[in-house]
């Protein structure tokens, strides 16, 4: 057995044996003692002069963060034209404001262009609270649109927010597609402190004791008035009221009320509710008079388009005469002869077939659905006119301008206002002079909407001229020139001429 000192003398021989590399420290990992790879960087990485022009330092671009915020719409801009700093530097109350309260009653290229706001993709404003998608919604809901209202709120995010999510939850009741708001209010019950609500979607998902407990609790505790009370008791336990009188209907009711009323066997009628109500009459558990009804009022305020009109018009033979069965009448025959391709048949079944148009308020939306059909018939006489009229009020007005049915004065006005260039010198009516005027080449910009445009508020800009064209319809001329050529100035060149053509051709409150 070695000695210590043995030992020690083995230890120094081995050392001093050992490779010069193998005295560095040791590393438990192998690739801490490599070397780090030498990247292989260009020796010229910024495209930069080597040498500042001049002391001054660069200049900075401040950019708000609101701006960064998503768009919230469901029109690309590509499609709208509009752009999406639409909303941006105006004041979001004020704009709020227009957006609700803007009129465009009877006015179809207004209510056009107000969908198309509504609906395009496009920032909120600076230091804006959710107040300009509010107001959005409201007015949508306003129009009748309510797939759109739960559609819209869906993307920008229904549970963001309680006013966000109630309006989302009436929606989907009048959408019949509430099974998920209430999946949305089950798993977060925060969102809304409605009691009723809460009960309806706790039954709705089966959970029966649940929306029992519930509603005695809420008894117990005061929560409910008393017309509540009874309709939800009813609504939770329908076979002990079998036999009972009717409830008496609410003046005013909410969607949820509209809903649980139908689930109790007493459906409310629509026709003297708002028009957001008419969207639940389209569903299949209406009869088809009320789809007729309904698809009606929803088309004259733009909030659905005139083909699923056309669709309940030819969906089945009238069950009666009179009313809106004569029109589906005149509507079916009017499809039938556009089928045939008989000049005769159409210019027998056309002045019948517009004037059931014309009493319904349905012009523009007949207009758009059979004036390309009536491009290739010539006619004669009344029916020439009215087919060259339709024509003018859909998209296809400039081709319409090249075959007038005349050559008389009013006609030739109409011509050249299609053209975008209507002639002061065939202007008889002050309506028809106030037009020129607004298309005149020398006509400017109102010093309103000039001043907003200045200031980048072209949306405010937009509505307050909507407003003006409307005082204008309403018989304030000097308002018709100004809105007309602020449209122009605007680029809006296509609104300006339809408004113009509507204005002359339609008549007032049809």
């Amino acid at each position: 057995m070695p000695t210590k000192t043995a030992s020690l003398a083995i230890g120094v021989f081995l050392l001093a044996s050992a490779p010069g590399d193998a005295r560095e420290p040791l590393a438990a990992i192998d690739w801490l003692n490599s070397a780090p790879p030498v990247a292989n960087i260009p020796t010229t990485l910024l495209q930069e002069p080597p040498v500042a022009k001049s002391a001054y330092g660069p200049d900075i671009t401040v950019t708000p963060l609101e701006r960064l915020l998503p768009p919230v719409g469901l029109v690309p801009q590509s499609r709208t034209g509009l752009p999406i700093t639409l909303w941006q530097g105006s004041p979001p109350d004020q704009l709020a404001g227009l957006i609700r309260d803007v009129p465009v009653q009877d006015l179809p290229s207004m209510q056009s262009l107000l969908m198309t706001l509504l609906l395009t993709e496009a920032r909120p404003p600076f230091r804006d609270n959710d107040e300009i998608l509010l107001a959005r919604l409201d007015r949508l809901r306003d129009l009748g649109a309510t797939e759109p209202v739960q559609a819209l709120v869906q993307e920008a995010g229904p549970t963001e927010s309680a006013a966000r999510f109630e309006r989302w939850f009436d929606a989907t009741l009048l959408n019949g597609d509430e099974d998920r708001s209430c999946a949305a209010l089950t798993a977060d019950p925060y969102l809304m402190q409605d009691y009723p609500a809460r009960i309806f979607c706790a039954a709705r998902r089966g959970d029966w004791p649940t929306a029992a407990l519930m509603l005695e609790t809420a008894d117990a505790l005061g929560l409910l008035e008393s017309d509540d009370m009874a309709l939800l008791d009813r609504f939770l336990n329908p076979d002990i009221y079998e036999g009972m009188p009717p409830l008496p209907l609410p003046q005013n009711p909410t969607p949820l009320e509209f809903r649980m009323f139908e689930a109790i066997g007493e459906p409310m009628p629509t026709r003297s509710l708002p028009r957001a109500f008419a969207s639940a009459d389209l569903r299949d558990v209406a009869g088809w008079k009320a789809q007729l009804e309904a698809a009606e009022r929803l088309t004259r305020s733009r909030a659905m388009n005139p083909n699923q009109l056309l669709g309940l018009f030819t969906q089945r033979k009238p069950a009666a005469s009179g009313g809106i069965w004569d029109r589906v009448d005149a509507v079916q025959r009017f499809d039938a002869a556009l089928g045939t391709g008989s000049a005769e048949a159409v210019r027998k079944t056309l002045p019948a077939f517009w004037a059931a148009a014309q009493a319904a308020g349905l012009e523009m939306a007949m207009a758009d659905l059979f004036a390309p059909r009536l491009a290739g018939i010539v006619l004669d006489g009344p029916a020439a006119q009215i087919a060259w009229h339709m024509r003018l009020l859909s998209a296809e007005y400039e081709i319409a301008a090249q075959s007038p049915p005349d050559q008389s004065r009013a006609t030739r006005f109409l011509v050249s206002l299609a053209q975008g260039t209507p002639a002061m010198d065939l202007a008889s009516t002050p309506q028809e002079k106030a037009i020129a005027r607004g298309f005149a080449a020398d006509s400017e910009m109102p010093a309103a909407q000039k001043l907003l445009l200045d200031r980048a508020r072209l949306g405010e800009a937009i509505l307050v001229t909507m407003k003006s064209f409307s005082h204008g319809a309403d018989g304030n001329i000097e308002a018709i020139t100004l809105s007309l050529a602020a449209f122009r100035r605007m680029g809006l060149e296509d609104s300006a001429r339809r408004a113009a053509l509507q204005l002359l051709l339609l008549p007032r409150g049809s």
